[in-house]
């Protein structure tokens, strides 16, 4: 059997998928080709001769991709962090933006007193997030709520699967985070709360990737993109313990307006305004702060048990 180039496939591919409105076309060549072959992308300059059958098989996948299925979808799988987790038809593809939000919630962690910490992921999707977290802090106590049936069945899928890979397994949930009465045994218990919840804006312009592939229900948030967020913050409010902290990805149109929502509860403070790579809005995070009542309350009660003591 003949072997050809896979430099010229590549050039190849990445002409085609530019061709067809693929922004990030060399690099999906190139990860397709690695996906393939079984190498990291870095490697693919080691690999100078393919085989016929390994080009035809390559030009089926770059088929695909140029008819703006999403990568992840091809590939069967999304990173996030030190773990991948399966995608597919019904389920949000997690993006490399949220590698920020996971970044903040993990140096959150490393300053957390609280053994073990106990964290809640919203709208968890395919799990990514939850997952990752339990991943990097096997001490964490990581539970995780998701409306959506079809996603909830990924989530499942995926942390079985890092369960039998040695993670501390997390507990999922099935209900929706803006209501009023789910899980009210973590009340006042949780020390960190992540959420990448739908926020966009109904109406928006997205690339066929999206528009065509994630499920409509793990976007949009109504006419300004903050329907799902906004009763959140409520459970939010209830769920944290006092000193703990909460990241919450947004639309880059509504970082001012999000940190706005914490900044208009008294029990919220340190509200800060985190950007992505690109300089563009992208997570708000705040902490839970004690009201007067609460912190009498708290003195009261410490008072009480150096008097016991």
């Amino acid at each position: 059997m003949s072997r050809l180039p896979l430099r010229l496939a590549l050039i190849d591919a990445t002409r085609h998928l530019e061709e067809a409105g693929v922004r990030s076309a060399r690099a999906d060549a190139e990860l397709l080709a690695a996906h393939l072959l079984g190498v990291e992308r870095t490697r693919l300059g080691l690999v100078p001769l393919v085989d016929e059958s390994m080009i035809d098989a390559y030009e089926k996948m770059v088929n695909q991709r140029a008819k703006r299925i999403p990568l992840q979808y091809i590939l069967g799988t999304a990173a996030m962090g030190d773990i991948d987790v399966e995608v597919g038809p019904g389920v949000f593809v997690p993006r490399p933006e949220t590698e920020l939000l996971l970044g903040w919630a993990l140096a959150s962690l490393a300053g957390c007193d609280q053994r073990p910490p106990v964290v809640l992921d919203l709208c968890t999707g395919s799990g990514a997030l939850a997952l990752a977290i339990a991943n990097a802090r096997p001490d964490a106590v990581v539970h995780a709520v998701e409306l959506e049936p079809n996603a909830l069945s990924w989530a499942r899928r995926n942390a079985g699967a890092r369960e039998q890979a040695g993670d501390t397994p997390i507990r999922l949930y099935q209900g929706d985070v803006t209501d009023r009465t789910l899980l009210a045994g973590l009340e006042g218990c949780v020390d960190l709360i992540v959420a990448n919840p739908p926020y966009i804006p109904e109406g928006a312009e997205l690339e066929p990737e999206v528009a065509e592939h994630d499920p409509h229900s793990a976007l949009f948030a109504g006419p300004d993109g903050l329907s799902v967020i906004k009763p959140m913050i409520s459970n939010v409010a209830r769920w944290l313990r006092i000193g703990g902290a909460v990241g919450i990805e947004h639309d880059d149109s509504n970082g001012a307006a999000v940190a706005a929502l914490f900044e208009s509860r008294r029990v919220f403070g340190d509200v800060a305004e985190h950007p992505d790579l690109a300089g563009k809005p992208r997570f708000v995070v705040a902490r839970r702060i004690a009201t007067a009542i609460e912190a009498q309350r708290a003195e009261l009660r410490s008072e009480g048990e150096r008097m016991s003591g």
